[in-house]
């Protein structure tokens, strides 16, 4: 459940592997997993009978302003044990990518920031010396994931059905699927969604937040809790600067102005313009991790 927007059914979400051609149901395969990790033996020892009959009229007014109090407070609850659980489960994947030495990014930006193209671009160079696997979001279809296979990485696909978001427990279900070595890069790249996806820690090192020139240079301040979140900003598409008004100057001052500590490229996955310095943070990530002890 999305505490932001409501998008709560994830009843069709998916997982295809692009390497065997198999399909899952995350619904199931979660249901699955929690039925096997618990036993029922409390008893039902209600003693009240449930057998009395109701022939009196519901005449007495109702407060409704009562019922939206409760319904307010339940809400609440049920949001604050969404993020729990989801933090419990980021905690898990984080420990697993730390005990096995592999970097996870989680790539994050609105729809048409080229983030599958930039993508498709870092891996093609970088292939030789930085293996890279790929968990992608998207409500429907296969159609990045089928990119990114052409690329030769290996990558499964994570279809959210109405979810505007992916999730711990799906990507817990991706690094199952990739088991990717020691020492490799694992690049989540999330649904199209500048706003939810803040929210939802998937256990990843990182968050990396793509944003176009082709976009307003105020988006970060429009959407500060992603650029916030994010340790970097990759600005992409620069390329089209001579063709556009876009204030670089600005849109830098506004990302730190949220962010202070944020980490800016400015890049362009059609030229190659300014991808070394992207690919060097990629290396001193992956070098440091290996330094650091386990969890």
């Amino acid at each position: 459940m999305c505490t932001t927007c409501g998008c709560a059914d994830h009843s069709t979400a998916r997982l295809t592997d692009l390497t065997t051609g198999q399909t899952f149901d995350l619904h199931e395969d979660a249901h699955a997993h929690r039925h096997h990790s618990h036993d029922h033996d409390h008893a039902h020892d209600h003693d009240h009978s449930h057998d009395h009959s109701h022939d009196h009229s519901h005449t007495h007014p109702h407060d409704h302003s009562h019922h939206s109090h409760h319904d307010n407070q339940r809400t609440t609850v049920l949001e604050e044990a969404v993020l729990a659980k989801n933090d419990r489960l980021a905690e898990r994947n984080r420990g697993w990518f730390s005990a096995s030495r592999v970097l996870a990014l989680n790539l994050v930006s609105s729809p048409g920031s080229g983030k599958t193209t930039l993508l498709e671009r870092t891996i093609r160079d970088l292939q030789s010396d930085l293996p890279i696997h790929v968990i992608e979001g998207d409500q429907e279809t296969t159609h990045d994931a089928e990119r990114i296979r052409r690329t030769g990485c290996r990558v499964v696909q994570i279809n959210t059905g109405a979810g505007c978001h992916l999730e711990a427990e799906m990507v817990a279900r991706g690094i199952e699927r990739l088991a990717s070595p020691p020492h490799s890069i694992v690049m989540i790249e999330n649904v199209g969604n500048l706003v939810c996806p803040a929210l939802f820690d998937l256990g990843e090192q990182a968050k990396v937040a793509i944003l176009s020139v082709t976009e307003g240079e105020d988006k970060p301040l429009k959407y500060p809790h992603m650029f916030r979140a994010a340790q970097v900003m990759l600005l992409n598409k620069i390329d089209l600067l001579p063709h556009l008004t876009f204030d670089v100057a600005r849109c830098l001052d506004y990302a730190r102005e949220v962010n202070p500590q944020i980490t800016v490229f400015q890049v362009s996955a059609q030229t190659g313009e300014g991808l070394p310095r992207w690919y060097d943070w990629l290396r001193t990530q992956l070098r440091t991790l290996g330094e650091r002890p386990t969890c």
